[in-house]
Formats: structure tokens, sequence, C-alpha cells
């Protein structure tokens, strides 16, 4: 790693972050491949590399391995990169989220981040990143009651199938304006969108496509990494 680049806080290893997946908090190792949060206890790590690069998204999809998807939108607009990614999984075994963000400009929002997570049930992963742990209801793990709740207003094609995604409320918790939180179901798994600023959700107007990345291939190289990763 450059010089000149910030070393990874407490809980870092070879550019990676490892922290809860519920809050920032760095975990530490305490033996028989368990991870303890300060706040949380016992929980399943966050890996989250310090910069985007080929390398360590190559490290990513070896550590969350071939059964787990990690979902892009695609293909990638012309100036688009991927700007971030994570996973949520004990070295070894198998993952319980991913999460990779894509940064670009549009027309109409300026500088634009999308994030798309997968998770199992009960990780609480994507409502850290969507911002849902409201003073009110600190524990909240999964989107809530707002997903099914009439017909989706907007669809995604994951692969080759149709995803229905609801509108999750972020009314309840600090800067509701500065982003959209779309959530459904894919393949079991919850699939969560957000989108900052959050009149973004507009560009899902078009027909969208969210690939599981690791099925690519060779295309993988093509794939442009960088730019400053979004806050959460």
């Amino acid at each position: 790693m450059p010089t000149d680049e910030p070393a990874p806080p407490h809980g870092g290893r070879d550019g990676v972050r490892v922290e809860c997946p519920r809050c920032p908090a760095p975990v530490a190792e305490v033996g028989d491949g368990r991870w303890s949060c300060p706040d949380h206890g016992i929980v399943v790590p966050l890996w989250r590399p310090v910069m985007s690069s080929y390398d360590e998204f190559a490290s990513h999809l070896r550590r969350v391995g071939p059964l787990f998807p990690t979902l892009l939108p695609w293909p990638l607009g012309p100036g688009w990169t991927v700007s971030d990614f994570a996973a949520v999984v004990t070295p070894g075994d198998t993952a319980h989220a991913t999460m990779a963000c894509v940064s670009g400009t549009s027309q109409l929002d300026g500088p634009v981040d999308v994030m798309v997570i997968s998770e199992e049930p009960g990780t609480g992963f994507g409502a850290r990143v969507a911002g849902l742990c409201a003073p009110e209801d600190p524990e909240r793990l999964d989107p809530g009651h707002e997903v099914g709740d009439g017909p989706p207003p907007v669809r995604v094609r994951v692969d080759k199938y149709p995803v229905g995604l609801w509108p999750v409320s972020v009314s309840a918790v600090p800067g509701e304006w500065d982003r959209s939180v779309l959530a459904g179901e894919a393949g079991g798994r919850w699939l969560w969108l957000i989108l900052r600023p959050a009149s973004a959700v507009l560009l899902l107007r078009d027909d969208w496509i969210l690939r599981d990345i690791s099925t690519t291939g060779p295309q993988l190289v093509a794939l442009p990494f960088g730019g400053p990763a979004p806050s959460w």
C-alpha cells in the first residue's frame, strides 16, 4: 500500500477494515473463529477495503466464495466506477451479506452513489448502510413492514429474474433527505438499494439489471475501480 495512504485503523489487516456489521466499531478475534464487537458481542465480521481496487475486489470474491452473490448494476455506464464493497463473513464459512457501490454522475443529480446489498435476514448490515438504526429503534435489523405492502413501485432484474422493490422510510432518522432506500427479496435474501442523493431513485425508471459480478469471468478485469467511497 502506498506510504501516503492512511493505515487501517484498529481491527484492520492487509488493506481491509474488520468491523461489526451493525455499527462502525472494530471487532477483535477472540479465538475459535469468533469475533467480538464491544457493543454487540459475538458477531460475524464485516470486511471493508481501505481502497477500492481490482486486487482488493479479487480478495473480496475469494473471501465470499462462490455461493453468495455480489451484485452490481450491469453494465456500468461511461464514467461510473466501483467505489466500495464489503462482505459479512467468517473466513472459511458461508457469507451472510455482501455490498457493492458504484459511483458516477447523472445530468439531473450530479454525483451519485448506488449501493446494492444482498443479505441473510437478521444480519443488520443493510439497516446500518441505509442509516435506519434510529435512537428509538437501535436494534433494527431488517427492512420492515413496508416490503410487500401493495404492488412494488420499482422492479429490477437480478440476472434473469424480476424482483420487486418497495421504498423503506427513513423519515425517523437524521439526514432523511440525502438518500432513497428500497428493499425486496431475491433468492431468499434481502435485497437493498440505497441511492444518494434521494432524487437518484428516478434513475430506476430505466430497466436496471443487477448481475452477480463473481460470475463475469474475464470481464471482471475491465471493471473500473476508484473514486471516493460513500460514508455509511
